[in-house]
């Protein structure tokens, strides 16, 4: 006997979000450990013992321990039976292709996308200063990566990617991906993409496929787009205040 699976996992990161949903709508049985990236917990010396890459999510099954959230997709995938064949298919074919696209994902999409953030809304959460130079930068991979999901990955007849009528977990993890982007004020957000109408309906395609789970898991997410908006309209506020003031004092 394996145990109980435990799940490391920070909702806020996209990984974490993409393991907690494959494992919610697959009915794995699993306990959630939460470790608050933004309370350093990941750097603890008891989450070093789990992972001592220090990075969420983590998987602890039985003796074996597991970190990186494409490692462990396709642990579950492989390991837990009754797992739909969509999600990392036992054709050698298709499978390949799938791991190409998870390779793809790190140094592309990602890269692009958790750097934009980052250097845009998130930085300062996790102790690191905004940076506007370097999000113009990770701005160009991004917008890079969208054009190469819209008119190569999602080039085919089916909703998903490469073409498949079902999600993989491939879908599952670059879709958690492009979510972060949620944070984002939403003209920024839309002037990144709006323009690739092919990648927004697979994402919607996606957030259908895996609900009602795909919604619980994001609502993290959801309650910090308020309070960063929230933050940002505060912000307009203050900054007129003292033109408002001058122009009162002015008619006076």
């Amino acid at each position: 006997m394996m145990g109980k699976l435990k799940v490391y996992a920070d909702r806020m990161s996209q990984p974490s979000r993409a393991v907690l949903i494959f494992c919610r709508f697959n009915g794995i049985d699993f306990e959630e450990i939460k470790v608050d990236i933004s309370k350093r917990h990941h750097l603890s010396p008891e989450f070093r013992e789990v992972n001592p890459l220090q990075k969420v999510p983590a998987i602890v099954h039985g003796s074996f321990n597991l970190s990186e959230s494409h490692a462990i997709l396709v642990y579950l995938a492989s390991a837990f039976p009754g797992i739909a064949d969509h999600w990392y298919p036992s054709d050698i074919f298709r499978r390949a292709k799938i791991n190409l696209v998870l390779d793809w994902h790190h140094s592309n999409l990602r890269h692009g996308a958790v750097n934009y953030v980052l250097d845009t809304v998130l930085g300062p959460a996790t102790g690191r200063p905004l940076n506007p130079k370097a999000a113009s930068e990770a701005e160009k991979v991004l917008l890079s990566s969208l054009t190469k999901l819209e008119y190569i990955w999602l080039n085919g007849e089916g909703c998903f990617l490469l073409g498949g009528s079902q999600p993989s977990i491939a879908d599952l993890s670059m879709v958690c991906e492009l979510m972060q982007l949620e944070v984002l004020d939403e003209k920024d957000r839309s002037r990144i993409l709006s323009p690739y109408k092919k990648v927004l309906q697979w994402i919607e395609d996606t957030r259908t496929a895996t609900n009602p789970y795909f919604e619980e898991v994001h609502n993290i997410l959801y309650r910090a787009k308020k309070k960063f908006e929230q933050q940002r309209s505060r912000a307009a506020e203050t900054e007129n205040e003292p033109s408002n003031k001058m122009d009162g004092h002015s008619k006076m």
